[in-house]
């Protein structure tokens, strides 16, 4: 039995920014040495970030990344560092691989080059990347002999890990920029349960941490020993550098892979277990979904060179889901509420509002709308002279109010956070150029009724009212007309929510969302709504991605399109 003291260096990283990721990567690197480790796991891709997309494609940005990958490998010592980056390949198609650097002693000894590329869901990797052909080299610390691979890798029961164990790896590392969506961590450990069993070889997996655009990655790196159990996890959804150390059983076979001597040997006497593996508790799935909006929300906002937010207050439930996550993600201060009441805004909504800002502490604005809303009335008179009061007048309200957002943002430099969630955006429930203006929109993957259980989850873990119970338990409304209610236009939002699940993430047919017993009437308008709607959805913000099928990058259907189910 050798003992290896592991460091995993779950890292919050900017798509882009060699120089700062080059200096976190360093710092983690000065950590581990100065407690004897033998070994630092960094996430895929950590110098670029994921994903870098398009950037990989410009030469004098992967000559920098080589040029980064040289200054990081001169600061290690004894720990072997594992570091994700872009490496040109000459003499291929595309020219890129998505590999991992192994440096030690000031200088790069080897590169393992991922062989299995996604190329769906939010994943392009075949775009930029050349599948790697090689499963060594195998690293020797100890005497234990160590693997490596790149997410996907694993994924595979065929793939390239099984075939490392059988050729004498006595440890695997998977490094992984895995975004999250509900439940994905569940996913992951079941998947690494599955192939230590197969293998009986324990598995290293470490995940980048931080939001990236629509993309949030939850971290959650973790070790699974031989017998499938979990030994070890990082936090969820935050940066941690974790180290400990661990026990593995080296095995007496043969290897016909290449095989790179890091540290010799382990001493004769190995020293008392003195860095314990933490094992972090999982948070519940309410819990998990509100992080991932939180940590996105916060990335988003900063890592674009913002400071503040600016969002509209109607007093509803979902302006008041996106002020808690914004005061949670940036501080009350850098968090201001806009009341902007109309003719038709109840009384109610107004004093909720206000509860809820004084709760959460943020500042508020109160900027009635009825001046330019009875403005432009007067103007549009003629023009509408003979046509009923409508549609276009209740959104009006909405494009008087979106004006005010991004015209307070363009004075402040502050972002608007937009309020809508997926139950209104798939359907079109939302106003273009009004309440879907703004920077980015936190609950853009959250269904309505999510949202209420987010926002009783919210009120629990705050042990009171932070979002007052009349806020929760008022029937929706858009309050554009007279005693209005959402369930005019819709059917009830457990009805329409199960719909556009199974028509939207599961992809089923309406004969098929049908035939599960679901109202033949509703399933079809419901459908012909989220079709109808795809040229909005399509300029609308980005928002944070927490559904296996989120709209944006993850779902892609031509806006002309003529084809029903």
């Amino acid at each position: 039995m050798s003992r290896l003291r592991i460091a995993i260096a779950q890292l919050n990283l900017v798509v882009g920014d060699l120089g700062a990721n080059a200096s976190v990567i360093q710092n983690a690197i000065t950590r581990a040495e100065e407690s004897d480790c033998d070994l630092v796991v960094f996430p895929e891709l950590a110098l670029t970030s994921y994903p870098p997309e398009d950037l990989v494609l410009r030469p004098a940005f992967v000559d920098q990344v080589a040029e980064t990958l040289d200054q990081v490998a001169a600061h290690t010592g004894n720990a072997l560092a594992v570091i994700g980056f872009t490496e040109r390949v000459e003499g291929e198609t595309p020219n890129l691989a998505n590999s991992v650097a192994l440096c030690v002693s000031g200088k790069v000894i080897g590169v393992y080059r991922k062989q299995k590329l996604p190329n769906y869901s939010v994943f392009d990797e075949a775009r930029y990347f050349v599948p790697g052909t090689q499963d060594g080299p195998l690293l020797s610390i100890k005497k234990i002999r160590v693997a490596v691979s790149i997410c996907e890798d694993i994924w595979s029961t065929d793939g390239p890990v099984p075939r490392q164990c059988a050729a004498g790896a006595d440890l695997v590392i998977n490094v992984n920029a895995s975004p999250y969506y509900a439940g994905r961590l569940a996913m992951r450990e079941e998947m690494l349960t599955e192939r230590t069993r197969q293998t009986g070889v324990p598995v290293l997996s470490v995940n980048l941490v931080g939001g990236q655009d629509e993309l949030v990655f939850d971290g959650g790196s973790m070790l699974v020993d031989r017998d499938g159990q979990v030994v070890a996890r990082a936090r969820q959804f935050e940066e941690d550098l974790m180290i400990f150390d661990f026990d593995v059983l080296p095995q007496e076979k043969t290897s016909d892979l290449p095989e790179i001597e890091v540290s010799p040997s382990a001493p004769e006497e190995e020293p008392d277990l003195d860095f314990i593996p933490r094992l972090e508790p999982v948070l519940s799935p309410d819990s998990e979904i509100y992080a991932a909006l939180v940590l996105g929300t916060r990335d988003y906002v900063r890592k674009n060179g913002f400071s503040e937010v600016i969002l509209g207050l109607s007093g509803g439930i979902d302006s008041s889901l996106v002020a808690a996550i914004a005061v949670d993600a940036l501080g009350a201060d850098r968090v201001t509420g806009v009341l902007m009441p109309s003719r038709f805004s109840s009384a109610g909504s107004i004093t909720d509002a206000t509860e809820l800002a004084a709760n959460l502490g943020l500042a508020t604005l109160t900027i009635p709308i009825e001046p330019a809303h009875d403005a432009f009335l007067s103007m549009l008179a003629e023009t509408f002279t003979g046509s009923e009061s409508g549609l276009a007048e209740e959104n009006l309200q909405a494009r008087i109010r979106g004006t005010i957002l991004m015209t307070i943002s363009n004075k402040f430099g502050a972002m608007v956070l937009t309020t809508g969630n997926k139950s209104e955006i798939a359907v079109g429930y939302s106003t273009l150029y009004g309440d879907m203006a703004g920077g980015f929109a936190v609950i853009k993957d959250v269904s309505k009724t999510q949202v209420v259980a987010l926002c009783r989850d919210r009120n629990r873990q705050s042990e009171g009212e932070l979002i007052p119970l009349s806020v929760i338990n008022k029937p929706p409304s858009a309050e554009l007309r007279p005693d209005q209610l959402d369930s005019d236009s819709l059917p009830s939002y457990d009805v329409l929510d199960s719909i556009i699940e199974a028509y939207v993430e599961g992809d089923l047919s309406l004969a098929d969302i049908i035939a599960s017993g679901a109202d033949p009437d509703t399933v079809r308008q419901v459908a012909g709504l989220i079709d109808r709607n795809e040229y909005k959805r399509r300029q609308g913000a980005p928002g944070v991605r927490v559904s296996p099928k989120a709209f944006g990058k993850d779902r892609r259907l031509p806006i002309t399109n003529r084809w029903s189910s």
